[in-house]
């Protein structure tokens, strides 16, 4: 037993010290006035991934999603190529920002989940990206989209997955560096699919979305306009408690839309949103799914 625990103790200092070396961040920019935009904001922590085991993961996640149509039925990227086009060229002006640390080595590839009811998006570790027909329908402009996928992405870059198992399983990833059963990795890759990211995570990822978008053509505080229309639609999940914003796992709705407008202010990018004419194009392009009446 103490063999086994200081072999642990040994493993986990070896990556950890290849984890301090290796780790590498770009860092986001300052204000025009030279103010730290992002002062404050708690940045990504500890991991004992390495990068290509990210890339690893999310390609398994992708093949255990492909391989179960009914809980997620992907469009076709042949039959609709317009509609990946589109999303794809909003990725490439996201990537091309010049912000994303891991922009050439993660796949950064794209997926339709054909789920109207769904209003959500996910990016596993490595850059694979789930955007359902839901929220791309819910959504009212492409800047809004804009955000939401850069929220994603941020995700995936600032390795929060990873980061989120490393706490939760410390004992599972640790093994895991050194190749891993196909039973204990299926349950590993179900656990990425499903997983919930903390506060800071959520705070951080909608930062960078800002960040990100800043040298885009779109309004940099896009992202705002989801949580802005869930608010609207008296969809807020934390509803009128005045302390949820406190106590809730992840940030609120309104705290959300606060803070992406203000670090927006503080970068003074363009607060100009981008028309919707093409954007309806491209969600009329995707056919209602067959679970909506």
């Amino acid at each position: 037993m103490k063999l086994k625990l200081l072999s642990f103790l040994l493993l986990t200092f070896i990556l950890w010290i290849g984890y301090s070396c290796g780790k590498k961040e770009t860092p986001a920019p300052t204000s025009p006035t030279g103010q730290n935009c992002l002062e404050g904001m708690k940045s990504s922590s500890f991991n004992l991934f390495g990068v290509q085991k990210d890339i690893a993961l999310g390609l398994e996640t992708e093949k255990e999603i492909l391989s179960n149509p009914s809980s997620y039925p992907v469009l076709d990227s042949i039959k609709y190529a317009s509609a990946y086009k589109f999303l794809y060229d909003m990725r490439n002006e996201i990537l091309n920002s010049g912000l994303l640390t891991y922009k050439n080595e993660f796949v950064w590839k794209l997926k339709i989940i054909h789920d109207d009811s769904v209003l959500n998006a996910f990016c596993t570790p490595g850059g694979y990206i789930f955007v359902y027909s839901g929220i791309i329908k819910y959504l009212e402009t492409e800047d809004q989209l804009a955000g939401v996928l850069g929220h994603e992405i941020a995700h995936a870059d600032k390795r929060h997955s990873t980061e989120a198992m490393t706490k939760q399983y410390p004992l599972l990833i640790t093994s895991s560096v050194l190749g891993l059963d196909k039973t204990t990795l299926g349950n590993l890759v179900t656990s990425l699919i499903a997983l919930k990211y903390s506060r800071d995570n959520e705070s951080e990822a909608d930062a960078y979305s800002v960040v990100f978008l800043s040298k885009t053509r779109y309004k940099c505080s896009a992202g705002a306009g989801f949580f802005q229309k869930l608010i609207n639609d008296g969809k807020n999940p934390c509803g009128t408690n005045p302390t949820a914003k406190y106590t809730s796992t992840h940030p609120c709705p309104d705290n959300r839309v606060e803070n992406f407008n203000n670090i927006g202010n503080c970068y003074q990018c363009s607060s100009k949103e981008v028309g919707s004419t093409a954007y309806n194009v491209f969600k009329n392009s995707i056919p209602k799914s067959p679970n909506m009446p």
